[in-house]
């Protein structure tokens, strides 16, 4: 690959994520790691970007302000497991021709494999969710349409007369940042506005949470427990959150490796 070509893959790179790093951009251009660094250096010289401790970044980054909680790429890589088999048995709850939602997060994202054998009407804010399923399944897919947050990569509008109002759906199926006494909890006030308007237009709210969940706190509440109908997780969930759960007349599912699962109340 030439210089020039090289640098301006650079360029767009560091604009686009607080730090780009030599080894994403090795990967980005080809070119080894000595390369990158003296592209880096004679773009710090020439004041087109920054040079950073394994990296660099944009002079003057755009005026994009991110949503709050860890990546998309970050919860990918965590208790992948547990997320299949919560997976598995969410999707055990569909049949062909449900109307569902499904709101952007990498324990939802599991559920595309399993429903490549359905035939759902399926809305979701998730890019990844939506391009799975429409290269690889037989379902109908809407998107929402709005801001693209790349870091969570999801859609989310701020307007209330959005195509959301125009969906129904049997159920709807989500993650969390928490779950605990006063309800489910998220971490990005932007978040809470968006979901808030999806679960209205679900009869059934099923939230996919690991047992790491029932351990999180966040500062704020997107709906009670009494909202929610069903809850899946996985064996780690201890017996006080499955207490509080009951209490609440929550359905608790436990999810099995492999491809069982057990409903507990």
């Amino acid at each position: 690959m030439h210089e020039k070509e090289r640098h301006r893959i650079i360029l767009s790179a560091v604009q686009d994520r607080p730090v780009a790093t030599v080894v994403e951009l090795c990967n980005l251009t080809g070119a080894s790691e000595a390369t990158i660094r003296r592209d880096i250096a004679t773009l710090h010289m020439q004041q087109k970007l920054r040079r950073v401790r394994g990296g660099a970044e944009a002079i003057n980054p755009p005026p994009f302000v991110g949503l709050a909680g860890r990546t998309f790429a970050v919860n990918e890589t965590m208790r992948t497991s547990e997320k299949q088999a919560i997976a598995r048995a969410a999707v055990d709850l569909c049949e062909d021709g449900d109307s569902i939602i499904i709101n952007g997060g990498t324990t939802t994202f599991q559920m595309v494999h399993p429903l490549a054998t359905r035939r759902c009407q399926i809305f979701t804010n998730s890019f990844p969710i939506a391009e799975h399923l429409l290269k690889h399944s037989k379902n109908t897919i809407m998107l929402s349409g709005g801001t693209i947050y790349r870091e969570q990569n999801i859609i989310l509008s701020p307007f209330d007369n959005d195509v959301t109002r125009n969906f129904y759906a049997k159920r709807m199926f989500m993650g969390a940042q928490g779950l605990g006494p006063l309800g489910l909890m998220e971490a990005d006030p932007l978040l809470i506005q968006a979901e808030q308007k999806l679960i209205g237009q679900a009869d059934e709210l099923v939230v996919l949470a690991d047992s790491s969940k029932f351990e999180r706190r966040s500062s704020l509440v997107l709906c009670p427990l009494n909202r929610i109908t069903t809850v899946i997780t996985d064996e780690g969930i201890s017996d006080k959150a499955a207490a509080m759960l009951d209490a609440a007349d929550v359905t608790l599912v436990v999810a099995q490796p492999g491809s069982g699962q057990e409903e507990v109340s």
